[in-house]
């Protein structure tokens, strides 16, 4: 993979209601980082965090397809747009091994477990059930394995005794708005 330099070029892919894509692009904005969102692509058309991109001026595409012509038509358009990293950001759907081959940059995904714990979803849940003692957030490369890539950066919150999924969910999520643009720093700099 190349060098980065200059302002790097970062794409966002989402499925909902874009609040990690919201805080990267605040974060992006106040701390004149080397990075800066230029594509936002959703698989739903919906999606909330269309509303972000259109309000700052990114250039934003809903494709709602089957994988393979998503997977087609979002790496054109990360080519279009000169994308250096790709960051998912509540994208829920799994990258195909070929998807991760052609774009062939860096790409990164934040997930609402203290990976290697928890893979996958309904992590809140599961967390709770076993009865852990903390949880957290980890901002990872992706790779053809779920939820498997190099760690760039977790936190850890304590659970409460009164923690339901719903609660821990909104208090992982705070943590997943301070490590994202955090982690986004790190790999630029890198």
């Amino acid at each position: 993979m190349e060098k980065l330099t200059g302002t790097i070029n970062v794409g966002v892919l989402i499925s909902g209601r874009g609040s990690n894509l919201k805080e990267l692009i605040k974060y992006s904005i106040k701390n004149k980082t080397n990075w800066k969102i230029k594509l936002v692509i959703s698989n739903k058309k919906k999606a909330k965090g269309l509303r972000f991109a259109k309000k700052n001026k990114i250039a934003n595409f809903a494709i709602e397809k089957k994988k393979e012509i998503f997977e087609k038509n979002a790496l054109n358009l990360l080519s279009k747009n000169n994308i250096n990293i790709l960051c998912l950001a509540g994208f829920l759907r799994i990258l195909s091994k070929n998807f991760i081959n052609k774009f062939n940059k860096k790409i990164i995904n934040i997930h609402p477990s203290l990976l290697p714990k928890y893979k996958g979803l309904n992590t809140h849940k599961r967390v709770l059930e076993a009865g852990e003692k903390y949880t957290g957030s980890t901002v990872h490369f992706v790779n053809a394995k779920l939820d498997s890539g190099k760690k760039i950066i977790q936190k850890r919150i304590k659970i409460l005794k009164r923690d339901t999924p719903t609660s821990l969910s909104k208090r992982v999520l705070k943590i997943e708005h301070d490590i994202f643009p955090k982690a986004l720093n790190i790999i630029c700099k890198n």
